[in-house]
This record gives C-alpha cells, structure tokens and sequence, in this order.
C-alpha cells in the first residue's frame, strides 16, 4: 500500500509539472503570436472593413486564427465596429475606409448602424471606397454610402428586390407520422407554421408582405438619397430586370465605376499621395480593435448588458439568454451602487414565456431605482419584446423586427412513428385520467387540449398585461397591435411599441443623460471566460455552432438551427418570433 501511494504521488506531482510547463509554454507561444502580430498603424493608412465578417453583439476571440496564423486577432462586436468607425474619424493616421463589399452577413438593423457611423466619418471629409467582386443588395444597401463604388468588370451586380423563404416542415412530419398538437394564441402567431402547413397562411403573407416591403423601401429610398435617382424608377429597373451587369450599373448611375483590384489600388495610392512602388497599408477593423482596446470610456459606470440568443430557462451561458443567469446580471447591475444606469441591448426573437417573464421581472425591479434603457438590435420580438417592454424607453431602427406579440405550445403525438416506424409500444397504469397528460407516446385527449389551450391563453393575456402597463396603454389597444403581428421597428414606433429611432449609442446617452451623467464609462457584460479557456474550446456548446457554420455553410446553418428550435418550443409555452426566414 505504502508503495502505492508513493507512485501515485510521483504520477499526480509529474502530471502536476507537465501542466505547469505545458500552460507556460502555451501562454508564450501566445506573447509571441501577441507581440508579433501586433499591428502597426502608420501615416497613411487605410482602415479595411469586410462586411461578408458577421458582427455579433459580444465580440468572440478567432482561435482558429491564432492557431494557425500565430494571431490573436479578436472579432470585434458590433459595438466595437461603431466605435473604431468613430474614433478611425479623428484618427489622423488613417485617411480613408475601404470597405469590401462583396456580400453582407449583418442583419438589417446592424446594417443600418454600421451605415450610420460611415456617414458619420464621411462627414469628416475622408474618403469611403466600396469594392467588390460580387456585390450583393444587402452589401450595397451600406455600401452606397460610399464616395466611390466600385465593381469587377468581370464580377456581378444584384438589383432585383427582396425575396423571403420560409422552411415548412409539415410534410417531414406527415410521412414521419408525426402529430405536432399545436396550441396557439394570436392569428398572426406563425411560430408554428412549419410544423401545421405546407405554405403560409394569409395573416403571415400579410404581414410577411409589410415588413419585407418596409426593408426595400428603405434600401429605394437610401440608395435614391445617395445616388440622386427617383425611387419609383429603381422599384422599375428591379421589377424588369434591367441592371444585370456592373456596367450597366454604371450607365444607370449605382455605382461609379468597375475596376480590377490593380485599377483600384492605383487609385487609393493617387488619393493617398504614395509612389506607386509602395504598399498600401491597410488595417482591418479587427486589427484597429487589437491597439484600440480601452473604448468603454471614463467616469461614472453604465452597465451594458447583452441579451442575444434564445431565451431559456434555467442557467445555461454562452449563445442564449437563460433567466437564471441574467436575472442575476440584473440583479447586480440594480444593486451595485457603483452603477448609475442600466442600458439592455436586445437581439432575440424570443423563445420560452417562463423565461421571459422571470427576466421581465428583474427589469421592473431595476427601472425602479435606476434608468434602464434598451436598444433592440436586428430582432427584438414576441419573448425578446417581453422582457423589454418595462423600459424607461426602448430604442430600435426602422429595419429592426419586433412586436410579435403572441404565445404558443408544440406537445408532440409520436406513438404513431414509435409503433410503425421502430416497433414500439407503451402501455402503463394511472391514477386518474390525466396523470399521463403531456406524454409523447398517446394522441392528446379534448379535456388535455383544453387545458394547454387554457394555459396558453392565460400566458397571453399577462403578455399583454406586461405590454399595456410597460407602454401605458390599455389593453384593449394592446390587443390591435398584438395577434403575433411582426413590426419593423419603423411601424412599431407609429404603433407606439417603441419610443424613438436610434442605435445602441443612442440608448446609451439617453441613459446617460437621465442619470445625470456627463462622462461616463460603458462596462459591458456578460464576461465569458477567460482566453485561456476559448482557446482551449471549453464552451462546447459554441465549438459545435461553429463547426456546424464550418461544414454546412451559413445557410444551411440555418436550417439546423430550426431544427433545433423545433426540439426547444416542445413542452412548454413559447413567445417566439415567426420561425426561420431567410431574406434575400
């Protein structure tokens, strides 16, 4: 025995030292990557942004990218981009923005704020220059900011409209003998449809038809402002198909040239005044962030708290918003002295009522003793526009979703695919008649039916108790506006949903100023991990989204995160957007 313990200690002290040298060895191989990789910003320089690079509302640490390219190059957060654009604007070092524009992998809303800080910086008198091979409507609809946009002779220009698909999923169901029981209230309510239809409804073409036209009104008249033309002659030239090459985007004046990338670069280094000899430097926005790391500012605290995700019950971290973990984030933020005002930045389209209801809570509690605003960002609908509706004010851009004020419930029936499909059966004993409600193995009984659809009613009508009292209407009024119904942020500010225009920035000074604040720092959570553990891959749950994206594609990415959704709104009351959609 003594003999044992001496070679067990001998093993745990050796793995003990192998530990020790490894995370040393590991953490100077990152010094290394850090101070080798460390951009240099010299005089000129241009800063480079891909919009095809999604930028989330918590910036992510690109471990791939440091594994293989010695870089600890660090996405930056949407946020972040707002604030480089705006500091790259009295930065004298950099002269001009180019941004690539070949696709656009932001949401509408985010779009809409990136485009703003563009303007922002145009307005310095630098130069913006958009280029891309192939340059999608969404990549132009910021792009056309730009002084100069550019596109490959050789490459393509979109200018067709918008299109919106929807996944249905009904008839898998069907040959799979899958009964959904679906319990809904509000006919608008279309979280479900994929699973009771095989094409939309009338109400969710309805309202589908409102917010996909809002979001190309607003691309008509943007691209009208910039490019001096008439809206009603763009909806034509789309409608026929008149522009489908870069040059004929020329000739009818959407972009101002087509050039290689060689033509191109000739003509920043003439812009720049460099000898043609010379490289240009360009930085890239995640570059920028890494010696640009301190934008948070100095002064009395605001807490910024990210809600982007799901929302879920219990306490789960990283890609959703769980009700215990940011109850407690509230919490803190409400009882910490130190800070002065809370801003809650929204990007979900919602996801279980429970959930939402416990953080909905919280948010009353702290808009009683602190300003509590919020910014919604690209989504901010059904749960997403619950938890928020007892701001002090709720800011959103004309192209964000929001409203679908609306619950549902998905009990599956799946005794039917057990038995013809696997060959299996249940059978059991109960005490009563409802001992064994809920369960997937039996059809649901009417007095079974007429409970969930109870329970899914009484959800309702605290929805839109919450809303009424958060937005001091009545609910009568609450009623007309709610049925499930999708808003862009545009109508919902005519329908009072949302009480002014404005990006996270602008949530942040009306914060600010009802705080009495005139310098303020910006501390934003949630923290997660430390890098140690993202390099490391300890969130699972983040690996695996990022190795679906890697082997499916965004696309298809899409559809698996459906799917998933499908298994998440079973068994419980769900205030979730509309499901999937794909706008194009």
């Amino acid at each position: 025995m003594r003999s044992f313990f001496k070679i067990f200690l001998a093993s745990f002290l050796a793995l003990l030292v192998f530990c020790a040298i490894g995370f040393f060895f590991f953490m100077g191989m990152a010094s290394n990557a850090v101070s080798s990789s460390m951009p240099v910003i010299t005089d000129p320089s241009v800063l480079k942004i891909n919009l095809a690079e999604p930028f989330t509302e918590i910036s992510s640490k690109d471990v791939q990218s440091m594994v293989q390219a010695k870089s600890l190059e660090e996405t930056p957060s949407l946020y972040d981009v707002i604030r480089l654009i705006r500091k790259a604007k009295t930065d004298d070092r950099i002269k001009a923005i180019y941004l690539e524009a070949n696709g656009n992998a932001n949401g509408f809303a985010s779009s809409d704020e990136i485009r703003t800080a563009l303007a922002d910086f145009k307005s310095s008198g630098k130069e913006i220059i958009a280029f891309g091979n192939t340059m999608t409507q969404k990549a132009y609809a910021v792009a056309n900011i730009a002084n100069k946009v550019y596109v490959s002779p050789s490459g393509d220009f979109e200018w067709v409209g918008y299109r919106v698909s929807y996944l249905f999923l009904k008839g898998a169901l069907d040959r799979l003998q899958i009964n959904p029981q679906i319990f809904y209230a509000g006919k608008f309510k279309s979280a479900t449809e994929p699973l009771r239809a095989e094409k939309m409804t009338e109400a969710n073409q309805l309202q589908t038809s409102v917010w996909l036209n809002d979001l190309y009104a607003d691309l008509l008249q943007k691209t009208a402002a910039e490019r001096k033309l008439d809206t009603a002659v763009l909806h034509q030239w789309a409608n026929e198909g008149v522009i489908v090459t870069p040059r004929l985007a020329v000739e009818h004046k959407l972009i101002d040239g087509v050039r290689y990338d060689d033509e191109l670069q000739s003509e920043i280094k003439r812009q720049l005044k460099i000898d043609s000899t010379d490289k240009i430097n360009f930085v890239s926005i995640s570059q920028y962030a890494q010696v640009n790391k301190d934008l948070g500012g100095s002064g009395e605290k605001i807490a910024l708290i990210y809600a982007a995700g799901n929302i879920v019950d219990g306490k789960e971290e990283e890609g959703v918003i769980s009700d215990g973990m940011y109850v407690d984030l509230l919490r803190k933020a409400r009882m910490d002295p130190s800070i002065k005002a809370i801003v809650v930045r929204v990007n979900s389209g919602g996801g279980s009522a429970l959930a939402s209801d416990h953080i909905w809570r919280e948010m009353k509690l702290a808009r009683a003793v602190k300003p509590l605003m919020v910014s919604f960002g690209d989504v901010a609908a059904s749960g997403g526009y619950y938890m928020a509706c007892a701001a002090d004010s709720i800011f959103a851009l004309p192209g964000t979703l929001t409203g679908s004020i609306g619950v549902f419930g998905v009990i599956p029936d799946m005794s039917a695919f057990l038995k013809n499909k696997l060959g299996v059966t249940f059978d059991g004993v109960s005490t009563g008649p409802l001992a064994n409600a809920g369960s997937i193995d039996h059809p649901m009984t009417e007095q079974e039916k007429k409970i969930v659809q109870g329970s899914i009613e009484r959800v309702y009508d605290q929805f839109k108790q919450r809303v009424a009292e958060g937005r001091k209407k009545d609910t009568a009024y609450i009623e007309t506006i709610a049925q499930g119904r999708v808003w862009t942020g545009l109508r919902a500010k005519e329908i009072g949903l949302v009480d002014s225009y404005g990006g996270l920035q602008d949530a942040i000074n009306a914060a600010a100023k009802k705080a009495g604040l005139k310098e303020f720092a910006v501390k934003e959570y949630p923290r997660y991990g430390n890098l140690l553990e993202r390099i490391l891959g300890f969130n699972k749950s983040s690996s695996a989204e990022t190795m679906v994206k890697q082997e499916l594609g965004p696309e298809y990415a899409k559809v698996y995160q459906q799917l998933k959704s499908v298994k998440q709104m079973t068994n419980s009351v769900q205030a979730r957007l509309p499901f999937e959609f794909f706008v194009q």
